[in-house]
């Protein structure tokens, strides 16, 4: 499997994706051209530590949600930061942000220091395996129904300043992502790269879809706590702690906030911070996708998660 730290990017497969537009591939997945140097030097040069907390995702899976919830629960005195700080800032992209534009990031970065390090990235486990099987630092693995997805990156694309001129069709990019050429895409290669990995190395990674996550948050925060190494006790005090860090990270709640709420953009983004939260809800793929299209989409997640014995999806 090529990787971006033994490749010319010039020699790279390309494949347009959105009007001339284009996406590299790199080891089977299709990646953004301004974000392989980034990756390729996380790849190199991150070293994570046993006490590091690694968010990984697809795109619109999720993430945002999660960086509130695992920032809370690991700095549960620091928890109303999430009220003046937006959770992008608070749980920087290692690719986006961190390396954006240089292999030494921040020295606060770089150093072993408390609060624990928490980092997000949407890189494939499949580039990233050689990192993270040579660390005990702690992965955190959200997804989320393909239809789903599929409609929240529609949404999400849209309202780039490209958008302005040329919309993203809803038909283009249903068959860019069943053919997997969307950013980070295989979504479905993405997802059991990750899914196999928790598989293997069960202690080190937590798996969780986003309707399980909406169904019991509770729960899952709890579960979060233990696996990570900051468990919630059974006294009333750490049961409300529980339900404060579900309440302040749900959609209602986070997405009112002043700073979710800014039309400005981060320095590393070009999109404004408002952008990251749209509805946060289960199914809102029927009010877009037409039967044929969500059955197209279902016989590709039968043969892609129900062949490999992951039951979801559908």
């Amino acid at each position: 499997m090529n990787s971006p730290s033994d490749m010319d990017l010039s020699s790279l497969p390309k494949e347009k994706w959105w009007g001339e537009d284009y996406l590299c591939q790199v080891g089977d997945f299709w990646l953004l051209p301004q974000f392989i140097e980034p990756i390729n030097r996380v790849i190199n040069n991150f070293k994570p530590i046993p006490s590091d907390v690694i968010l990984a995702s697809f795109p619109k899976t999720g993430t945002t949600w999660l960086k509130s919830l695992l920032y809370s629960i690991v700095n549960r005195p620091s928890i109303n930061r999430l009220a003046t700080e937006h959770p992008h800032e608070l749980v920087p992209f290692l690719e986006v942000q961190l390396y954006a534009s240089s292999k030494e990031p921040p020295l606060t970065i770089t150093t072993s220091s408390k609060p624990r390090r928490i980092f997000a990235t949407h890189i494939p486990y499949q580039l990233m395996a050689k990192t993270f099987d040579s660390s005990e630092c702690k992965v955190v693995y959200v997804t989320r129904n393909p239809k789903d997805t599929l409609i929240s990156t529609w949404h999400f694309m849209n309202k780039w300043e490209k958008a302005k001129e040329e919309p993203w069709s809803l038909d283009e990019a249903t068959e860019n992502f069943c053919r997997g050429v969307v950013p980070c895409g295989p979504y479905y290669d993405h997802v059991m790269g990750y899914k196999d990995m928790s598989i293997e190395r069960g202690k080190n990674v937590y798996f969780v879809t986003f309707e399980d996550l909406i169904c019991d948050t509770k729960r899952h925060v709890k579960k979060l706590g233990e696996f990570l190494g900051c468990p919630f006790g059974d006294n009333i005090n750490e049961e409300e702690q529980v339900e404060e860090i579900v309440r302040n990270c749900s959609f209602e709640v986070l997405s009112n906030l002043e700073v979710n709420k800014s039309e400005e953009s981060p320095s590393w983004f070009k999109l404004p911070y408002n952008s990251f939260f749209r509805k946060g809800e289960v199914g809102d793929h029927k009010n877009h996708l037409s039967m044929d299209t969500i059955g197209r989409i279902d016989e590709i997640t039968k043969q892609k998660f129900h062949s490999s014995g992951f039951m979801y999806g559908i």
